[in-house]
């Protein structure tokens, strides 16, 4: 239950985005870039230094040293491909993790008969795509819920320029706030329905290799959002060094957690 809370907080913060479309005349930027370059550093530095070696030592002790390593490996790049596969199959224009702000939305508004399909596909996609995140949360949540914490804050605030994108179009279409944070508060349900769709799946056969295969993946899923989303869209909301000290911020901070929880 506490992991499903956890996943549940972290997709519906679309709605977060969804509320500043409306309240904010400009999008800080400044703040957007430190606080992207913040989660991209909690998430690689988690993935890469405690994810990756816990899933590394189950599987090393269920398939032995050279096994247990080549599947960790693979399982890490596995879930590298999974989200790029998803990403390659989302058109640009849609993706919803391209860099968002309320005036470039505004600014870059089709002609009103098409307002709500981009709208909708954004929405869609953001669905699609929040569907691996959501597994991610859930078994990094089951695992070690002290790990999951900073996870959430990470991809809660990745998801905020994500509402942006889903309630500025729709409003515009509709006129209707209410619309625009349903639809916008919805796409963010794909996390949590990720996460329990996941489970129920893999439930049956769950054993300590499968565990540890998908906590592997699990790191490559975000580690690849980090690279791929998250720093770039960092760099482009604000100046260089402002997305790097979020970075490094984001990577002493989840460092101290978890050294307080040995």
């Amino acid at each position: 239950m506490l992991a499903f809370i956890l996943t549940l907080v972290a997709g519906l913060s679309t709605g977060i985005g969804s509320c500043i479309a409306f309240l904010a005349k400009r999008t800080n930027t400044k703040f957007l870039s430190v606080s992207l370059g913040f989660s991209a550093g909690v998430m690689i530095y988690v993935s890469m230094i405690e994810i990756f070696f816990e899933a590394q030592n189950t599987l090393v002790a269920q398939l032995g040293q050279r096994m247990g390593s080549w599947a960790t490996v693979l399982a890490f790049f596995g879930g590298m491909l999974v989200i790029a596969v998803i990403d390659k199959l989302i058109p640009s224009e849609e993706n919803p993790h391209e860099v968002k702000s309320v005036e470039a939305e505004q600014q870059a508004l089709p002609p009103h008969t098409k307002l709500m399909r981009t709208g909708l596909f954004t929405a869609l996609a953001i669905a699609i795509h929040n569907f691996p995140e959501g597994l991610a949360t859930f078994v990094s949540a089951l695992q070690e819920p002290s790990v999951a914490l900073p996870i959430v804050a990470a991809i809660a605030i990745h998801n905020i320029p994500e509402g942006i994108a889903v309630s500025v179009p729709i409003y515009q279409a509709t006129g209707s706030k209410r619309k625009a944070f349903r639809y916008s508060f919805l796409s963010g349900l794909a996390e949590p329905l990720g996460a329990m769709v996941g489970w129920l799946l893999l439930m049956p056969i769950m054993n300590d290799v499968i565990f540890g295969l998908i906590f592997a993946a699990v790191a490559g899923i975000m580690v690849f959002i980090s690279f791929d989303e998250l720093l770039p869209a960092a760099r482009e909301y604000g100046e260089h060094h402002l997305s790097l000290y979020g970075l490094i911020s984001g990577m002493v901070v989840m460092a101290v957690s978890l050294l307080l929880f040995l």
